[in-house]
């Protein structure tokens, strides 16, 4: 493969706006960087994932401060074997990123007063009231099931202790799905949500499907599908376009594709792809769409709710949703239990880290420079963001390779974000 070289674009170094259309947000100027220094810091990571025989078949990545991005790469192409150039405008499967965009739909409901963050779910969601507590297997190989102790509460499912998981990180879900046919979720229907609990609501993080089930209390308390809900209540505020949960017509002719890492650091095209329209709108991972339209959403959280268009949510909303709701419980290490989707992955081994409404929290400044506090997440195909509203910066790196926690794009992405904070001084 011809290496294609990384392209990149910086925004004016002006002030941040003190308003959005006739709303308040942040005053304060992220912190100056030297954005020819880390521009050509970015663009060189950006060439180097490429390269190599554990290479990354194509990479997008943007970083923004709170007025706009200051960089913008892409490097490699759609699908290897080819000659077509990834571009910043492409379109990603951006899995789990999808979580707090859906935590922000929820969000705006408990601003509303329709939505209490600590009545049971069932109220809103009935089919979840159904569900039950596995407690493990008869001789059989029969699922042995208990009601729950307790209904898990709306506040449980946005902090990943609903008791929910993934089969590709837990032993007892991917039985499941191995011995009785259970569903993944990435078929994108009801039966897939069909999953019993695998531990009481409140004991312990772990991270599974949790907002799958958040977009349905939204859906059964909004009356309409998750995707409209996104479309008119959080995308039309932030000047979003190129977000959906349909595979759009307009989306395929820039289409990174999704491709597996062999143990050799080879790669191959999936040909895999999300149903499209989906029977459910997952809201724990069911989006396509943009690095720069996700980035309209990362600058939304730097800048206190709002938006280029209007507010998404207040001041106050986004100072709750931000605090650790996981008290003294611990966000812990995701096992990859099957291969070709996650290896054993872990942000920041060895420190300690909660989780907010939508995103995980670093509670000690990590390695690559990122203070205790700052927030962001990840996605399935190796999709990975930070927001840091003490600095005033977020970034976004894109790559569609599975397993999750790829060695080449994790190192590469935490290198991006390395670079930021080299670049701040």
């Amino acid at each position: 493969m011809t290496r294609l070289p990384a392209t990149r674009v910086s925004s004016s170094a002006d002030q941040p706006p003190t308003s959005v259309k006739g709303f308040p947000i942040m005053t304060s100027v992220s912190q100056a960087i030297d954005r020819t220094a880390f521009g050509s810091a970015a663009d060189a990571v950006l060439a180097a994932a490429t390269e190599g025989d554990a290479r990354v078949p194509g990479v997008v990545a943007m970083v923004t401060d709170r007025s706009g991005n200051l960089y913008e790469g892409a490097a490699g192409v759609r699908r290897v074997g080819t000659d077509d150039a990834i571009t910043t405008d492409d379109v990603f499967a951006l899995f789990s990123t999808t979580k707090a965009i859906t935590a922000t739909a929820a969000l705006q409901l408990v601003e509303a007063g329709r939505l209490d963050l600590d009545a049971p779910a069932a109220e809103y969601a009935p089919k979840i009231g159904e569900l039950q507590v596995l407690e493990g297997f008869d001789d059989a190989g029969n699922p042995v099931q208990r009601a729950p102790r307790s209904q898990p509460t709306t506040r449980q499912l946005l902090a990943h202790t609903g008791g929910f998981g993934y089969d590709f990180f837990d032993v007892n879900y991917c039985r499941l799905a191995v011995e009785h046919g259970q569903p993944s979720v990435i078929t994108a229907t009801a039966a897939a949500l069909d999953t019993p609990l695998l531990f009481d609501p409140g004991e312990r993080w772990q991270y599974g499907s949790n907002l799958d089930w958040v977009g349905q209390v939204v859906e059964g308390i909004v009356g309409d599908r998750l995707g409209k809900v996104f479309a008119d209540k959080i995308f039309a505020p932030l000047g979003i376009e190129n977000l959906s949960f349909e595979l759009r017509a307009d989306f395929r002719p820039r289409l990174a594709q999704i491709h597996s890492r062999a143990d050799d650091g080879s790669l191959t095209p999936m040909d895999l792809e999300l149903p499209s329209p989906p029977e459910v709108d997952m809201g724990g991972h069911g989006l396509y769409g943009t690095v720069g339209d996700y980035m309209k959403f990362i600058r939304m959280w730097l800048n206190d709710g709002a938006g280029e268009n209007g507010r998404v949510l207040a001041e106050s909303t986004v100072e709750m949703a931000l605090r650790n709701h996981l008290g003294d419980l611990p966000v812990t290490a995701l096992p990859g239990v099957i291969p070709s989707l996650s290896n054993d992955a872990e942000f920041f081994p060895g420190q300690s880290k909660s989780w907010s409404l939508p995103f995980m929290i670093n509670n000690e400044k990590a390695p690559t420079g990122r203070p205790a506090g700052a927030q962001g997440w990840a996605g399935l195909a190796n999709l990975f963001y930070w927001i840091d509203r003490e600095n005033g910066y977020g970034g976004y790196w894109a790559t569609q390779i599975l397993p999750f926690g790829d060695p080449t794009s994790f190192t590469r992405y935490l290198e991006l974000e390395t670079a930021l904070y080299d670049a701040l001084g």
